[in-house]
């Protein structure tokens, strides 16, 4: 159940571009039964493995030299997204679980809202440049840190549009870059959880744990290959959907 699982989120993912990570949270949470913070960690260690298996990847559609010459904008969003996945996972750790239930449902309506945004085109283009654009890269990045961490994603969903807004980079690039942040940025926050009690959930299922990541690393390279053959005109409202179903049944256990 675990592998399959961890595919069919994978796949998802893989067709928008994405780990999946936004949706194999309320997965962990629904299905599996896992309690709020051990679902985040749980999550996040998962997201790690994928993001660094996605690298190696990227440099075959995207040239590392192409990557390599926007350092500039991987240094600007780090700086705030370091702090912010520690902020994050300081408050996450300290959350009650039925806040902590509320805040990743409001979190996953927010992200279906971002996603409609970028995925239909309607962003604003910003024109900023010098110390006004490195601020509010800063700004982004830390915000970003926060709530990947406390949803234990990799926050590719949230960085390529911030990415493609502030910089005017082309979406590809874009995905790059994001998984230069993602990376550091999301060992930040599991650097954090390892101090909470809460860690040692990944040493009583790492099996679960194993079986998931590779059902999502499989189920993303597929989701990648048949991406030209799905029509985003069906991908983007289905995304959307599932994100709003998600929120509503995280929402429901801060009730239970």
């Amino acid at each position: 159940m675990a592998f399959g699982a961890g595919a069919v989120v994978g796949v998802l993912g893989g067709l928008v571009g994405l780990g999946g990570a936004e949706f194999r949270l309320p997965l962990l949470i629904a299905v599996f039964g896992f309690a709020a913070l051990s679902a985040v960690i749980v999550n996040k260690a998962m997201s790690l493995v994928v993001v660094a298996a996605a690298i190696p990847a990227r440099l075959f559609a995207v040239p590392l030299a192409e990557v390599a010459g926007q350092w500039v904008i991987v240094v600007n969003l780090l700086i705030g997204s370091l702090a912010g996945a520690w902020v994050g996972a300081s408050w996450a750790a300290r959350m009650r679980t039925a806040i902590l239930y509320r805040v990743l449902a409001i979190l996953l309506v927010a992200l279906a809202g971002v996603f409609a945004a970028s995925h239909w085109g309607v962003l604003p283009q910003l024109d900023l440049d010098g110390v006004g654009l490195f601020i509010l890269g800063v700004v982004a990045g830390f915000v970003i840190g926060v709530v990947a961490a406390v949803m234990g994603v990799a926050g590719g969903e949230l960085l390529i549009p911030t990415i493609t807004v502030l910089y005017a980079l082309d979406i590809k690039l874009a995905g790059s870059l994001s998984l230069l942040v993602s990376l550091p940025t999301m060992l930040v926050a599991f650097l954090r959880y390892s101090r909470t009690q809460a860690f040692s959930i990944l040493r009583e299922v790492p099996t679960f744990v194993v079986a998931m990541t590779l059902g999502s690393i499989a189920g993303t390279s597929v989701g990648g290959l048949i991406a030209g053959v799905v029509s985003t005109a069906v991908i983007g409202p289905l995304v959307v959907l599932l994100l709003l179903a998600s929120a509503w049944k995280v929402w429901q256990h801060s009730t239970e």
